[in-house]
């Protein structure tokens, strides 16, 4: 059976679509199979695997509101052992078409059950919010893996994210755990990064994973060619990381 990570922050720009892609093919280069779900109606997840998601006909959109079966909204083979259902912007009303549904907060886990043990691995990337979307995705998931940059407000959030983690644990899917967090964005030239890190640690009882992904230009280029970095810069700084982190996910245990 596929264990789903559901990868959540609701701060933007902390590197959640980054880990979302890099992760997801880098588990694929491992021979791992994996499917990806951008829950994002920003579709950078979808557009960063060399998908237009101007000019999708079958989204995670569709298959949210019952227009189309799970099969149909998969995309087959973005990147090698790679799967995507994909997004765009119309998922943005998403929320309205679903105010009325029974049971909204398990749409998309009820619609993914019949895929799941063909993965290894299912990668939800969430939208910034701690919407519909975020439940959604949370009561598919098995774990919540966090991307947190090393940035002074680091922290800020983090307490918020793990109270709903709890929340979504206690109440509809007692089953979710902390997959942990993952430092992204850091750069060894500067005292903050370290700093942030170190802090973090301090505060948190959460697993923090070992890998930490660097600031890399390769890193940043990479989503504007519709590559992961894997294939973009496959002897880059980052994607050496996403390797290392990969390669974590895999050997992590849960009870």
């Amino acid at each position: 059976m596929g264990r789903v990570i559901a990868i959540a922050n609701q701060k933007g720009g902390v590197g959640k679509t980054t880990t979302s892609i890099n992760l997801s093919a880098a588990l694929g280069e491992a021979g791992k199979k994996v499917l990806v779900i951008d829950t994002d109606p920003q579709g950078n997840t979808t557009s960063g695997l060399g998908l237009d998601k101007n000019n999708i006909e079958n989204t995670i959109y569709e298959l949210l509101i019952g227009e189309i079966t799970t099969d149909e909204a998969i995309t087959k083979d973005v990147a090698k052992n790679v799967d995507i259902i994909p997004s765009n912007v119309d998922l943005a009303a998403v929320e309205i078409e679903l105010i009325d549904a029974d049971d909204k907060e398990f749409i998309l886990r009820n619609a993914i059950s019949n895929v799941k043990d063909s993965y290894d691995f299912i990668i939800i990337d969430c939208p910034p919010s701690l919407s519909m979307l975020t439940v959604n995705a949370m009561t598919t998931a098995n774990t919540v893996l966090v991307p947190i940059q090393c940035e002074y407000y680091a922290l800020e959030g983090l307490s918020q994210l793990i109270h709903t983690v709890n929340l979504v644990k206690d109440r509809l899917n007692p089953e979710l755990e902390m997959e942990g967090v993952v430092f992204t964005m850091f750069d060894s030239r500067t005292n903050l990064s370290l700093q942030v890190v170190e802090n973090v640690k301090d505060h948190i009882e959460e697993n923090v994973y070992k890998t930490i992904i660097p600031r890399n230009i390769r890193l940043a280029e990479a989503p504007s060619y519709g590559m992961p970095i894997n294939q973009y810069e496959p002897k880059s700084a980052g994607a050496e990381a996403y390797r290392l982190l990969a390669k974590e996910v895999i050997d992590r245990k849960f009870n």
